[in-house]
């Protein structure tokens, strides 16, 4: 634990002007990231008696070892850098929001040719744009469901749009009008466009012009006696009208805005967010988190519209954005709220009304966010450390293992071997630390062997990350600690527990791995799938936990997932190398000149009957390239002509291949 005054600024050093300001521990990790109208002010109010300081914020200035700070113009940018650097350096002891989960939303991809209607998931994607987000993705497709039949728009895959396309017929959707069928030459892809915008315009809220409009066509078709066209009219706007019933009216004069109301206690905050567009509720998110660092309500709020727009641009940032407290810098986050838009962004409490009884309803949904939360964590912190302490009571271990770091061998028939490092801490998974491996150091089937590359090559890293950080000299003292930029990094801390997917052997050959690094403090076992036996270095019998054990359970679980996440590599990679053609094999070629080629020829098997000068006249590729893909596509083997099963006739293979091979490049 550190003196504060070891490290305190000189009287005089600090300016007094707006800056961001970086905690550093011994190890010169960043701890912490904060913001200051002064600088001089805030860092000196760090350094005063610790009895005086909020609990948190004295373990934070006993934990750090140096600080650091930088200058600069104004408050906005201030705000801006503390964003940036939170996001870069990952700092422990700062408030950050996470999602419990990824929330769908409802996109648009604008930027296609034919626009496409589906559910997307994760970070936001260019000339797409995004509706939401929602709960839960049955209730986005109720609605485009619903909205399908007044706006047939695409909502089918790349592939099967091209299949639709080559057979000259639509699929499902286009035959019962819920797709206006861009694939078999229907509609123009104008047409289509514009259909897609339609929809985006109804969806933005844009609702009560459209419906008048469709109200007006059926008349004149009910005075034309046109009852069909009627009648499909007077259906649309039954759809369209329900579609409008699941998000009810809740703020008048079409308001776009978004409420943001928290909930907390001493120990945690729950963050509970309404997206109000058209007047309409047409999304909800929550985040939970632990209140690392001393905050009050106003500044949960400040970090809240961070983790929000922080990554947004234009209409996803509301002209109004109503929250319960104002932060300390409400004029610099309004400025820069203003800035992401692109136009002036109200931020404000609100007082009375329908905007401040929904500001209600947001809030106690947080309450029961928080309160649902610490229900199940209770609950679930109980069963984990049930688990953790069985564990150590059954392998005899010191203390309960809080990181539990497991390792998987998979490849098929000795082929794309491949390992898994999954991390589970406090008993619960942490994904963000999952490794992959490929087996480098020989060719086969040889899962021990594997198994001892993977451990040492994992280890080696941890012992090369101490040796960094100045925890650790290797024993002829040559070792060198260079200037630590303060960014987490991989591998950079050790677990109590490896747990190995198998037997005796594979546990053998870790503990060997371990041992020839000198790395001594972590204890090894091994999970048997055949009767989920447990086996220790140099036991020659194993240790059974009871099938009702929450230890066997928590193992097996974190066994599962090693197995999972080393399968789906190994399946990936052997997707891709039965998927590689000819032009993968050619040393510099890019998939951008590769699609070129192709394109340019119309399939690898023109391209390979091209000269050299023809292939030169892609644009991208000089002699020197076009020699090299001439070469290589004269080595590979050209595959056998396809044959049509139900005639026996030969197929010749004019249509495009696709340009990272595949079995049809011949």
């Amino acid at each position: 634990m550190a003196d504060p005054s070891s490290y305190r600024p000189k009287p005089g050093q600090i300016p007094d002007s707006p800056g961001v300001y970086r905690f550093r521990d011994e190890h010169r990790r960043v701890i912490y990231v904060g913001k200051a109208k002064s600088l001089r002010q805030r860092l000196a109010s760090y350094f005063q008696d610790l009895a005086g300081l909020h609990p948190r914020t004295a373990t934070m200035v006993t934990t750090a070892a140096s600080v650091e700070w930088t200058v600069v113009s104004t408050e906005v940018e201030a705000l801006q850098l503390e964003y940036s650097w939170i996001k870069e350096y990952d700092p422990r002891f700062n408030v950050k929001y996470r999602d419990d989960k990824s929330y769908p939303s409802l996109a648009v991809t604008l930027g296609e040719e034919y626009p496409r209607v589906q559910v997307m998931r994760g970070p936001k994607k260019k000339g797409v744009r995004y509706f939401g987000p929602y709960g839960h993705a049955w209730a986005i497709r109720e609605t485009v469901d619903l909205m399908l039949r007044v706006f047939p728009v695409r909502t089918c895959s790349a592939g099967v749009f091209k299949r639709s396309a080559q057979i000259g017929r639509p699929c499902l959707l286009g035959y019962i009008g819920k797709c206006s069928a861009p694939c078999v030459g229907r509609v123009t892809p104008e047409e289509h466009r514009e259909l897609a915008e339609d929809f985006c315009d109804f969806m933005a809220g844009r609702t009560g012009t459209y419906l008048s409009r469709l109200e007006k066509e059926m008349h004149e078709a009910a005075e034309e006696m046109e009852y069909e066209k009627a009648a499909r009219l007077r259906d649309d706007i039954g759809a369209l009208r329900r579609a409008m019933e699941k998000n009810a009216v809740v703020l008048a004069d079409a308001t776009d805005a978004d409420l943001v109301a928290v909930a907390e206690d001493e120990l945690e905050a729950a963050v509970q967010i309404f997206h109000v567009r058209g007047g309409r509720v047409r999304g909800q998110r929550g985040w939970v988190t632990d209140k690392v660092e001393a905050v009050d309500t106003a500044g949960l709020v400040e970090h809240a519209l961070q983790q929000l727009y922080g990554e947004e641009k234009g209409e996803a940032v509301p002209k109004e954005v109503l929250v319960p407290a104002l932060p300390e810098d409400t004029p610099a986050l309004s400025q820069w709220l203003a800035e992401r838009r692109g136009s002036q962004v109200s931020l404000r409490i609100p007082q009375r009304g329908d905007k401040k009884a929904l500001m209600e309803t947001v809030h106690r949904n947080a309450q029961q966010s928080l309160a649902l939360h610490k229900t199940k964590r209770a609950s679930d912190l109980t069963t984990r450390s049930r688990a953790l302490e069985e564990i150590a009571e059954a392998l005899e271990l010191d203390s309960a293992p809080l990181r539990i770091e497991c390792f998987d061998i998979s490849h098929l028939q000795g082929d794309d071997v491949v390992a898994s490092m999954v991390v589970f801490e406090d008993g619960l998974a942490r994904k963000g630390e999952y490794r992959r491996f490929q087996i480098k150091s020989f060719e086969g089937q040889d899962d021990v062997r594997s198994m001892h590359e993977v451990v040492s090559r994992r280890f080696r890293r941890y012992l090369q990350e101490k040796l960094r950080t100045g925890e650790w000299e290797p024993e002829d003292g040559d070792g060198e600690s260079p200037e630590d930029d303060g960014r987490p990094r991989r591998f950079a801390y050790p677990p109590q527990l490896v747990v190995v997917d198998g037997g005796q052997p594979q546990v053998a050959a870790a503990k060997r791995a371990l041992e020839e690094l000198g790395v001594d403090d972590v204890a090894v076992c091994g999970l048997a799938k055949r009767l989920e036996e447990v086996w220790l270095p140099g036991e020659d019998d194993p240790v059974v936990l009871p099938r009702t054990s929450e230890g066997l359970y928590l193992l097996q679980r974190v066994r599962d997932e090693a197995h999972r996440f080393a399968i789906q590599y190994q399946r990936n990679k052997r997707g891709k190398r039965l998927k590689a053609g000819p032009l993968d094999e050619v040393p510099g070629l890019g998939e951008t000149r590769k699609q070129a080629l192709v394109k340019h020829f119309g399939s690898v098997k023109k391209l390979r009957q091209a000269t050299i000068d023809q292939i030169c006249e892609v644009p991208g590729i000089g002699r020197k390239t076009a020699e090299t893909v001439a070469a290589a596509l004269a080595e590979a083997v050209p595959a056998g002509p396809a044959v049509n099963t139900a005639t026996g006739e030969i197929i010749e293979d004019e249509n495009p291949a696709p340009a990272g091979g595949g079995t049809s490049q011949r």
